[in-house]
């Protein structure tokens, strides 16, 4: 017998209450899609999360990513504990910040220097910078539908306006400001391109070349469909930026130790010139960091290249990148492998009640981030083809999954963790089942 869909009666009072001193009743405006509105939430345990209403959910947002380890890894939180009596911020070096470049180093292919952060959207903006004053240029290219953070010069065709049928868009596309406030002036240097076309690439590179410090790209798409690189598409971008002598920028914050503990660059044999991580990191905890070849990364050491923060390094977050990364990377990176398992099994799992109910829903993506949306087609492989997709059916399913216990995202991203197991995956279906049957009764 199904189960009765969710109340939120004491999610309501709070949203509510909040709303009148918290802008929003939320701290990030990402939060403002929650379904059935922004649910408060009282504890987090493994791959469960708990409402204040009591309501208990498997947990496939995970924090928008950064829980790989499941919510309070023991491993994470009693590393981090040990610290918390020594002290947190020393406006000084402390000896685990070594420790935690010896790591990234060992295990990520572009690191050859690091440096650490607290956002993945500081991250972005060093790596920029870092371009712009090593190549003496200003115009970046970045792709439509990637997110890069939520800063001026980035916050750009993250969601642009979409090709009318028959209509062929310009090449390159028309920027798009994503917020009132944005200087507009930001557009003059950015360059917007569809992804996955290398062609479209190289036609820009050619002509602008000389113009351009940097291409920066998600080298798998998951901010916007979970889209995989076609084959040989990175391989290009890394060759036409090489040829041109622009920076290559992999934007691994959520990629980073959820496709591979070296990240996505591990994973597809590509090695960019810069790289950023974040979210699954520290397993938590705020952290982020830029890491990529020395002759780019010194000048950070000589002081040509400013990069600040107060709480850059602190203790907690580089104890706790160094318990989730030696817990990602012991006996060969078999918890990420069993993770990666897990999510293949659902998402195979998904397609098979999808056929059984005959049901358009589509998922894609990898074992540890994948993408649900319902289509006719599966020829989903960039932002313009992923808008083409029923997204009012997508938000009706996301809808009817998180009033029955199950909680993706709000943009239909699934995060799988080391936590979640085959019983998970089991209760999963069976919810999802339900879901699906709700939107065609």
């Amino acid at each position: 017998m199904p189960a009765a869909p969710f109340q939120f009666d004491a999610s309501s009072a709070y949203y509510d209450e909040a709303k009148s001193l918290i802008a929003g009743a939320v701290n990030s405006n990402v939060r403002l899609a929650g379904a059935p509105f922004p649910l408060c939430f009282d504890h987090a345990e493994g791959a469960h999360l708990f409402d204040i209403d009591g309501n208990r959910y498997i947990d496939y947002a995970l924090g928008m990513g950064p829980g790989i380890l499941g919510h309070a890894p023991r491993q994470v939180c009693d590393a981090v504990a040990k610290t918390l009596s020594q002290g947190q911020m020393f406006a000084g070096q402390h000896r685990a910040e070594l420790d935690l470049a010896r790591l990234l180093n060992r295990h990520i292919p572009s690191a050859e220097m690091v440096r650490v952060g607290m956002t993945g959207s500081e991250a972005v903006q060093a790596a920029l910078r870092l371009s712009r004053a090593h190549t003496g240029r200003t115009k970046f290219v970045k792709f439509e539908g990637h997110y890069h953070g939520w800063f001026d010069n980035v916050l750009v065709s993250y969601a642009p306006d979409t090709a009318k049928p028959g209509e062929t868009l310009p090449l390159p596309r028309a920027p798009k400001l994503e917020s009132q406030g944005q200087l507009p002036s930001v557009c003059d240097d950015i360059i917007v391109l569809p992804w996955n076309d290398a062609a479209a690439l190289e036609e820009v590179l050619e002509s602008h070349g000389q113009e351009i410090a940097a291409v920066i790209t998600e080298p798998a798409l998951c901010n916007t469909g979970a889209i995989a690189p076609r084959p040989g598409y990175l391989e290009q971008m890394r060759d036409l930026t090489t040829r041109h002598g622009i920076v290559l920028i992999f934007d691994e914050v959520i990629t980073g130790f959820r496709l591979g503990v070296g990240g996505a660059q591990q994973r597809f044999g590509v090695t960019p010139d810069l790289s950023t991580f974040a979210k699954a990191m520290a397993g938590g905890f705020p952290v982020a960091a830029l890491v990529g070849k020395r002759d780019l990364m010194e000048q950070f050491g000589t002081g040509a290249v400013n990069h600040s923060g107060t709480y850059n390094a602190n203790v907690p977050s580089i104890v706790a990148s160094i318990a989730t990364i030696e817990a990602l990377a012991a006996d060969g990176g078999a918890a990420l492998s069993s993770a990666e398992s897990t999510g293949e099994a659902l998402m195979s799992g998904l397609r098979d009640l999808a056929a059984s109910v005959g049901i358009n829903l589509k998922v894609q993506g990898y074992g540890t981030c994948f993408n649900t949306f319902f289509a006719d087609t599966d020829a989903v492989h960039d932002y313009q083809s992923y808008r083409l997709t029923d997204l009012d059916r997508q938000q009706a399913f996301l809808a009817a999954l998180v009033a029955r216990g199950v909680r993706p995202t709000s943009r239909g991203t699934w995060f799988v963790s080391t936590a979640h197991g085959d019983t998970d995956v089991a209760e999963t279906l069976t919810i999802a089942k339900e879901a699906l049957a709700s939107l065609t009764s």
